[in-house]
């Protein structure tokens, strides 16, 4: 029997490029090439250098929250566009396009969730929502959130990752930042923990608010902490800022924050401060001395 021939295959340059796509992925840290299922298995933490990489809300929940379950609150407010602001796009039509690339409504969730049996009021920032930038809406949810666990005598629990205030919204966004920060100082006053949990980026006007007066103030490594970003401190002061500018070690060294730790024993920590930090104020209170947990 006489097989036909079979044509010689030939795989074009776009076609060798596509093979693997999506399959595997490459550390920003050390540049080793693992599966997207490793990183994915490791919430996004190279299990070869430590290098933490960005991850989304929903995995967020599954890290840290019981059962990865959220009861989400004011999930009905909504932006709007009351500048009637355009830069070769509509704000409405940005809006609706973020809505459209990151499944959620606004740059921040907020709810009532629990670490390890501990309830908390949680919130984390969207950063792929505009950047995580702070409009009304944003600063709303955040202030929401304090007054909330306030009445409800809940421990507050908060991820920032956030480009700082949103431009498009001019000073209604800048607003944000007295309102949020009032907020949480009623909350603080009635005794109520605050854990700020720092991710990179946490820049703006959120880093300038209430980002960084948590209680205890964690961050994950080489996390960019601060107010403007380096290229644009280089650009204002024509100078080369020293290595590791801004990040989360060297803010560490400086007292403005008070914990770096992977994120993969966040979850431990979390519940071990909320716990210390209630007893301690709960004896406080009763004038009863709190046990380490």
């Amino acid at each position: 029997m006489v097989w036909p021939q079979r044509k010689p295959t030939t795989t074009d340059a776009s076609e060798k490029r596509s093979i693997g796509k999506g399959v595997f992925r490459k550390c920003d840290g050390c540049g080793a090439t693992l599966t997207a299922e490793a990183f994915a298995a490791n919430f996004e933490v190279c299990p070869e250098c430590g290098q933490h990489h960005r991850l989304v809300a929903a995995r967020w929940r599954d890290l840290l929250l019981d059962d990865g379950a959220l009861e989400a609150w004011d999930e009905h407010l909504r932006p709007v566009d009351p500048l009637g602001f355009s830069d070769g796009k509509t704000y409405g039509e940005r809006i609706a396009s973020a809505q459209r690339s990151s499944g959620a409504t606004e740059a921040v969730e907020i709810g009532r969730a629990s670490i390890e049996d501990l309830p908390i009021a949680y919130g984390a920032f969207l950063f792929a929502f505009m950047g995580g930038s702070m409009g009304s809406v944003v600063g709303e949810k955040i202030a929401r959130l304090f007054e909330r666990a306030t009445s409800e005598r809940l421990p507050v629990v908060l991820l920032q990752a956030s480009g700082g205030a949103r431009m498009q919204e001019g000073i209604l966004s800048l607003m944000q930042m007295a309102k949020t920060v009032a907020t949480l100082e009623r909350h603080r006053a009635q005794g109520l923990p605050f854990v700020s949990v720092l991710l990179h980026p946490t820049t703006g006007g959120v880093a300038a608010s209430f980002a960084l007066l948590g209680d205890v103030n964690i961050a994950e490594p080489k996390a960019l902490i601060g107010f403007a970003g380096p290229r644009v401190i280089e650009t204002t002061i024509r100078q080369k800022l020293p290595e590791g500018f801004q990040r989360s070690e060297l803010r560490l060294a400086h007292g403005m924050i008070d914990r770096i730790t992977s994120r993969l024993e966040r979850r431990a920590e979390i519940a071990r401060v909320v716990s210390l930090l209630t007893r301690t104020r709960m004896g406080v209170e009763t004038g009863s001395t709190p046990r380490l947990p």
